[in-house]
């Protein structure tokens, strides 16, 4: 019988891991009958997460979470190692968690949720605690406009709204009562996102004092509202929050996305639940009605209160 490729077993693996690898390999070569450098490429991915989980002193697969994986495909590229090299390697860790999964070595594919940018550009970085709350600071001079913008990256955070969705949001979607917003998102798939009191008194400063001011008269079913009644373009709110990150002393490249992706992370640093932070923020790959179901939005809203840094 042909053996496994990679028959030098990675050094100090837990038992659990060493077991499923080999297992894996098998199961390649004589179930799926792949050619042997497909293999090889397989054992090397795998392999490498593997020892990576090894260092980090992870025992069990029920470890690995978006957290671990990021921090491991940061790790990847920080060595120099392509994003295409990166893309490959999700996919095969994909496979071979859903392996897992099929042999009830396992209860989830955390990999099912790992939305890579498209090809050439970086994973998003996310913002530490302590530079969300200088962003967050209210500003020196308040205005209207500033109560508007100040507003925007409170909810932005607390959220993890894509950009697009936050510049279209309609008033009518943001309950203040009972701290939700309903979000219609990619695809026309409606989810529904706590957010914290910091963020609702935010909202409530601007609807009461800043947004009458700006709208002067006009009429808008738009939250979030320029001078001119209509609602700020994606490129207008990325010049904000850079604005705004400069003048708060955060020397980064800063983004709407880079909020959404320290949403995430903070959450899931702070141990959130990993299907409900994936449901806030509406990913693809588990948005689906039937996942909706079944997660209540009283649990949602404790699970946001209890771990978001700003609940």
């Amino acid at each position: 019988m042909t053996r496994p490729p990679g028959n030098n077993k990675p050094p100090l693996l837990p038992e659990q891991f060493l077991g499923a690898y080999e297992l894996f390999l098998q199961y390649l070569i004589s179930e799926r009958r792949l050619a042997e450098n497909s293999v090889e490429a397989y054992s090397a991915d795998i392999n490498g997460f593997l020892t990576y989980l090894a260092r980090k002193r992870k025992k069990t697969f029920e470890e690995v979470n978006l957290k671990v994986i990021h921090n491991f495909l940061q790790n990847c590229l920080e060595n120099n190692i392509s994003h295409r090299s990166n893309a490959r390697r999700v996919s095969a860790l994909r496979t071979f968690f859903n392996f897992l999964v099929q042999r009830n070595l396992t209860a989830d594919n955390p990999f099912v949720a790992v939305d890579l940018p498209k090809s050439g550009k970086k994973l998003p970085i996310a913002l530490s605690v302590t530079e969300v709350s200088k962003l967050l600071k209210p500003p020196g001079l308040v205005t209207p406009i500033s109560r508007r913008d100040t507003a925007m990256i409170f909810l932005l955070y607390s959220t993890g709204l894509r950009v697009s969705e936050l510049v279209n949001l309609p008033q009518s979607a943001v309950n203040l009562t009972s701290c939700f917003i309903r979000v219609l998102g990619k695809g026309n798939k409606e989810r529904l996102i706590p957010f914290g009191r910091q963020a609702k008194e935010k909202i409530e400063e601007y609807i009461d004092l800043g947004r009458p001011r700006i709208l002067n008269g006009k009429r808008s079913n738009y939250l979030f509202v320029t001078n001119r009644g209509s609602c700020m373009t994606r490129l207008r709110f990325w010049q904000i929050i850079r604005k705004v990150a400069l003048a708060a002393g955060i020397d980064k490249d800063i983004s709407p996305h880079m909020l959404r992706h320290s949403f995430a992370t903070h959450l899931l640093s702070h141990g959130a639940d990993l299907r409900a932070v994936q449901m806030m923020l509406g990913h693809a790959d588990i948005s689906t009605t039937q996942v909706y179901t079944h997660v209540d939005q009283d649990r949602l809203k404790t699970i946001h209160k209890k771990f978001h840094p700003r609940g």
